[in-house]
C-alpha cells in the first residue's frame, strides 16, 4: 500500500535536514504506528506525505500503491486514497461542516470518475455516520470547528475520514489533547474503519491509544530515521522504559 525508501527531507526556509533516510513499507490493511522522541521528524514525514509546502526532498522516494506519491499535488493524493488527520485540526469560519464534507466527497468522487452524491444521499450517510460516532447533529449544521472542543475536533475528523474511505490513512497524534473518554471514541471510529483494502499509519507518544488501536508492528523513530521495529510489545517497552534504552541500544 505505502512503500518508503531511503526517503530524506530538509525544511526549506532553514536548510535543514529533518528525514534522514527513512524505510518503511505499510501492507494493505494493516496498522502501523510510529513513537519517538519530540523531534525525531514523526510529523515531518505526515506532512511530507500529504504534500505540505515548506519541505523539500533531497533523496528516496514514497509510493502509494505503486504510484509515485511525491509527484501528486496534495489534492491529487488525497485522490488517489491519502488522508491525514491533523495534530491541532484548524477552525475554518464561514464555511459550514456539511458543506465542506459534501464539497469533499464529490471532489473526490468526481476525480476518480465516480457520480457525484445527491444532497439527499448524502445527507443519509453523514447522518448514519456522525450517530456511529456520537457527533451531535447540531455540529454537522456549525462552520467547521468553530467552538469545537479538542475531542469535538477530532471526531469530526474522524468522521471525514469515514465520509471520504481514503485507504491510506495517516494520524498525528490525533490523541493529543484528549481525556480517555473522547480517545476511545476517537479509536472506535478509527476500528469502525480497518478493513483490508484501508491501511492505516498512527503516530502518537502514547502508550494509551495503541491500547485501543491495536497495531500490527511498531515503529521507534529517532533523529529522522526508523531505529527499530517490532510488535506491540515495543510500545509497552516504550511505556515502561521510556526511549534511552532503545536509543542507547541502536546508537
Amino acid at each position: 500500500m505505502l512503500e518508503i525508501k531511503g526517503l530524506r527531507v530538509k525544511l526549506e526556509a532553514e536548510d535543514k535536514q529533518i528525514l534522514k533516510g527513512v524505510d518503511l513499507s505499510i501492507g494493505a490493511g494493516q496498522v502501523h504506528a510510529i513513537m519517538g522522541p519530540n523531534g525525531s521528524g514523526k510529523s515531518t514525514l505526515s506532512y511530507v506525505l500529504s504534500g505540505k509546502d515548506g519541505y523539500e526532498v533531497t533523496g528516496g522516494t514514497a509510493t502509494l500503491d505503486g504510484v509515485d506519491l511525491l509527484a501528486m499535488e496534495p489534492e491529487e493524493r488525497a485522490a488517489a486514497g491519502l488522508f491525514l488527520a491533523f495534530q491541532y485540526p484548524v477552525e475554518i469560519p464561514g464555511v459550514g461542516n456539511m458543506t465542506f464534507l459534501r464539497t469533499a466527497v464529490n471532489a473526490q468522487r468526481k476525480s476518480r470518475g465516480q457520480e457525484e452524491m445527491s444532497a439527499a444521499e448524502f445527507l443519509k450517510e453523514v447522518r448514519a455516520k456522525a450517530k456511529t460516532l456520537k457527533i451531535d447533529a447540531d455540529m454537522l449544521k456549525r462552520p467547521v470547528n468553530v467552538g469545537f472542543s479538542g475531542g469535538e475536533k477530532k471526531r469530526n475528523e474522524i468522521l471525514q475520514m469515514a465520509m471520504l474511505e481514503p485507504k491510506m490513512c495517516i494520524l498525528d497524534e490525533t490523541d493529543s489533547g484528549l481525556d480517555v473518554d473522547a480517545m476511545k471514541l476517537v479509536a472506535e471510529g478509527v476500528n469502525a474503519l480497518r478493513s483490508e483494502g484501508r491501511s492505516f499509519l498512527v503516530i502518537t507518544h502514547y502508550q494509551r491509544l495503541l491500547d485501543h488501536i491495536a497495531p500490527d508492528v511498531v515503529h521507534i523513530m529517532a533523529n529522522g530515521q526508523i531505529i527499530k521495529t517490532g510488535g506491540p510489545e515495543l510500545a509497552l517497552e516504550v511505556e515502561n522504559n521510556g526511549y534511552a534504552d532503545i536509543l542507547a541500544e541502536t546508537a
